[in-house]
């Protein structure tokens, strides 16, 4: 039988540092949502990264969510959004009660367009509904242009939450992606270059960054008061991320520079199998950005014979596993009653069976697939990917 080959599976390390750091938790019975590597976790990422502050969380999504809390986020507000991401980048905003008005991306880096959100800032400012705040997607680990988009939201002065979920790793002009924003958003879910089994991180950029993160533990642990009882004063959440999750954090961190070495090997072994073929290309990595390769993302032209569901049918014959682009935010049904910014001018949206348009965002999702990037695989499980790939277009490796 052949062996499975996932998309993207939690990989420990072969040197066992997880199962050192669980073990120290055993040991001392700090196994509740506090103790030593919750604390080291934060303080090893911050180091790691260059960033402000940092809150060991339960999901990327609750991180998103205190961001939006910080800000001030409430009922009535705007926040613009990139459309082409997971759904976890946007639903916090409708927690809050908010409304997320959804902007385009620019083919050059798959993620936000500094010009459709330049436009966006423009329409909504001739309305006089200035949003409360942007988040912006560092997608499969390409860097955005984080530094004109951060420059735009400087110039407004709405703070910048960076959704940096997928691009752990990711370095835009000698920096690492989560730092640019006055909020930078990790997740440790279990398909992540680096995995807790959950679990997400809020860095905390800004000038009173301590003040702030404090304020976002207070709300991530029930927003419990410092009396003898239980006293509240506000809603809080139960979003701490628990002293074994951060164990396990703690020894993936370790090995994060190998993961992304492997994730772009990865990348260059199906540039170099498959760069060939007609019509196919490859996701972008722009000047002065250094990609952790999350998942390797194809794009077919629109006039190839191949499709990229025969490429994911094809794939699912040999066992492994693909998936589409994800579907943009303005085409999801859940919020079809939102705003969407393009930087297209004559922009036609069908929402058919796959929801496809004629945005950027729209064709990159209709024309992607993301292909195998298991951390895990060896040449030889690539070379079974790309004899599969190579096939439909009746070229054998």
């Amino acid at each position: 039988m052949k062996q499975h080959i996932f998309l993207s599976s939690p990989h420990m390390s072969e040197e066992g540092y997880e199962k050192k750091f669980i073990e120290e938790a055993f040991e001392t019975n700090w196994i509740a949502p506090l103790g030593k590597n919750v604390t080291e976790f934060e303080k090893e990422m911050t180091e790691k990264l260059g960033a402000g502050k940092a809150v060991a969380l339960s999901a990327g999504t609750a991180a998103i969510h205190m961001a939006l809390k910080s800000i001030g986020v409430s009922q009535g507000d705007v926040v613009f959004c990139q459309s082409l991401t997971f759904s976890a980048t946007a639903n916090p905003i409708v927690y809050e009660k908010a409304t997320p008005v959804f902007i385009d991306s620019e083919n050059d880096t798959w993620n936000m367009s500094p010009q459709a959100l330049e436009q966006a800032f423009q329409k909504y400012e001739r309305i006089q509904k200035k949003p409360k705040a942007v988040i912006v997607v560092h997608l499969y680990g390409i860097c955005a242009r984080i530094g004109e988009i951060a420059e735009i939201c400087r110039r407004y002065q709405v703070p910048l939450i960076e959704d940096a979920a997928e691009s752990l790793g990711s370095i835009y002009c000698g920096k690492y992606t989560g730092t640019f924003g006055d909020y930078g958003i990790i997740s440790f879910n279990g398909n992540k270059i680096i995995t807790s089994s959950g679990g997400g991180m809020l860095l905390v950029n800004t000038q009173d960054a301590a003040e702030k993160a404090e304020k976002v533990l207070y709300w991530a642990t029930q927003a419990r008061e410092p009396a003898r009882w239980y006293q509240h004063t506000e809603i809080g959440y139960n979003y701490r991320m628990s002293n074994i999750v951060a164990g396990i954090g703690r020894g993936q961190l370790k090995v994060l520079d190998q993961r992304v070495e492997k994730k772009r090997y990865i990348l260059d072994y199906y540039k170099k199998h498959l760069g060939d073929l007609q019509g196919m290309h490859f996701m972008p990595e722009p000047n002065d950005t250094y990609c952790n390769c999350w998942l390797s993302v194809i794009q077919l032209d629109g006039d190839c014979a191949v499709k990229p569901l025969d490429i994911m049918k094809a794939l699912e014959e040999e066992d492994a596993e693909s998936r589409p682009v994800w579907k943009p935010m303005h085409l999801q049904p859940v919020f079809a009653d939102c705003d969407f910014i393009s930087q297209i001018d004559d922009l036609h949206i069908v929402n058919g069976e796959t929801g496809a348009d004629h945005s950027v965002s729209g064709q990159l999702f209709e024309h992607g697939v993301c292909l195998p990037s298991d951390s895990k695989m060896t040449d030889e499980d690539l070379n079974r990917i790309c004899s599969a790939v190579r096939r439909l277009w009746e070229k054998p490796i």
